[in-house]
C-alpha cells in the first residue's frame, strides 16, 4: 500500500538516505564520462517519446550517432587549429603549416554537414513534438465532429448551433508511428460576439503556426465559395488539405463540381473517408519514408549551437583569402570548436547542466 511504501521511505531517510534529484543518475553518468551531454539529453527524450519515430530518433542519439558525427568534425578542425597555432609560434619565419586551400575545402565540407543537420531540425522537431494540424473552416461545417471521428471519442462538443467552438481544442493521434496534434478551432466568420471574435482571432493565429491546415467546407457551400476561401488561405503560405464534409448528403452533380478541385470527400458523422484522410495527412506532411537511422536534430539547444558553428566557419571562409594574420583564423576556428563542444558537453556551465537535468523525472 502507499502507506507502507511511505513508511519504508521515511525509515530509509532517517537512516541517512535521501530522495534522488531529477536526472541525478544521468547527470552522474555524464560527469563520470559514461556518455556525453547530447546522449544524456536523449535519455530524457527517450523516456518522453510517445511514438515509434520519436523513440527511434532518441535511441539513435543516445547510442552516439549524433555525437560520433560531431566528433569527426571536431577532430578535423582541431588538426587545422593546431597547425595555425604552430604558425603563430614561428610567426617571425613567415611559414605556413596549415594549407589554406585544404582548410577551405574542409570548411566547405563541414558546412555541408552542418547545413544537413540544421535542415533536419524541422523533421526532428516534428517527430519529437508531433505534427501540428489545424482544423479550420466556416462555422458548423463539421470541424469538431471530424476531430471526434479522428480520435474515436467525443472530445469536442458538437452542436447544430453555429459558433459552438469558441476556443481551440487540442488532442493527439498516433498515425503509423507519427504523432499528429490536431487543433480544432472556432469557425471563421465576422461576428459581433466578443468572445467568439476572440476565438476567431486565435484560429487565425494557430493557422499561421501549423505544419498543415485541414480546411473544411460542407454540402451547403459551392465550389466557387471554396475557391474563394482557399484563395484567402493561400496568403498564409501554410500547406493545406481541402476537405469537403457531409459528402453523404451530396448529389452526383455536386460531387462532380467539387471533384474538379483537389479535395478530399468524407462524412465525419458517418465515419466515411476518415481512413483515407489519415493516409492523405501522412502523404501531405511527407512522413511516409522517414529514415530514423540518420541523424535528426530535434533539440533547439543543439540547433542554435550548430547555427553558431556555421557562422563561425563562415567568418573563417570570409577571411581565409584576406591578408589576415593567423591568430584571427585561429580565433574563429576555436569559436566553432567551442560551439560544437557546447552540444556534447565539452564546454558547459553549472547553470546549463541544472537547466537540462532538472527536466528529467525522479530516478533517472
Amino acid at each position: 500500500s502507499n502507506y507502507i511504501i511511505q513508511q519504508i521511505l521515511n525509515l530509509l531517510i532517517k537512516k541517512g538516505a535521501r530522495a534522488a534529484k531529477p536526472g541525478e543518475f544521468t547527470l552522474r553518468a555524464f560527469l563520470n564520462g559514461a556518455f556525453d551531454l547530447s546522449q544524456a539529453e536523449a535519455v530524457a527524450d527517450l523516456i518522453a517519446s510517445d511514438s515509434k519515430a520519436s523513440h527511434d530518433v532518441a535511441l539513435q542519439q543516445m547510442r552516439g550517432g549524433f555525437s560520433n558525427e560531431l566528433a569527426g568534425l571536431r577532430e578535423q578542425l582541431i588538426h587545422f587549429a593546431s597547425m595555425i597555432e604552430l604558425e603563430l609560434d614561428f610567426a617571425e619565419e613567415d611559414v605556413e603549416f596549415a594549407n589554406r586551400d585544404q582548410l577551405k575545402t574542409l570548411i566547405l565540407k563541414i558546412n555541408s554537414v552542418l547545413h544537413r543537420l540544421i535542415s533536419s531540425f524541422e523533421m526532428g522537431n516534428v517527430l519529437k513534438n508531433g505534427v501540428p494540424i489545424v482544423i479550420a473552416g466556416k462555422p458548423n461545417v463539421g470541424k469538431s465532429t471530424l476531430l471526434n471521428a479522428l480520435l474515436n471519442e467525443d472530445r469536442a462538443i458538437v452542436s447544430d448551433i453555429a459558433g459552438t467552438t469558441r476556443d481551440t481544442i487540442e488532442d493527439e493521434l498516433n498515425i503509423n508511428g507519427i504523432i499528429f496534434r490536431f487543433i480544432d478551432t472556432a469557425g471563421i466568420r465576422d461576428t459581433a460576439d466578443i468572445i467568439e471574435a476572440k476565438g476567431v482571432e486565435r484560429t487565425l493565429e494557430r493557422m499561421k503556426q501549423a505544419k498543415l491546415i485541414m480546411y473544411m467546407v460542407d454540402a451547403l457551400q459551392t465550389p466557387d465559395e471554396l475557391e474563394e476561401q482557399l484563395t484567402d488561405l493561400k496568403k498564409i503560405e501554410i500547406p493545406y488539405l481541402a476537405i469537403v464534409n457531409k459528402a453523404d448528403l451530396f448529389t452526383n452533380e455536386q460531387k462532380e463540381a467539387f471533384a474538379k478541385q483537389d479535395v478530399l470527400f468524407l462524412s465525419a458523422r458517418e465515419n466515411i473517408g476518415v481512413d483515407e484522410l489519415k493516409e492523405a495527412l501522412l502523404a501531405k506532411v511527407n512522413l511516409h519514408s522517414i529514415n530514423t537511422s540518420e541523424t535528426l536534430v530535434s533539440n533547439i539547444r543543439h540547433l542554435e549551437a550548430l547555427k553558431n558553428t556555421e557562422q563561425a566557419l563562415a567568418n573563417v571562409l570570409n577571411n581565409i583569402d584576406n591578408p589576415i594574420t593567423s591568430d584571427f583564423l585561429a580565433m574563429d576556428i576555436k569559436q566553432a570548436l567551442h560551439y560544437l563542444g557546447e552540444i556534447t558537453g565539452m564546454v558547459t556551465t553549472d547553470d546549463l547542466l541544472e537547466n537540462i537535468f532538472s527536466k528529467f523525472c525522479i530516478g533517472k
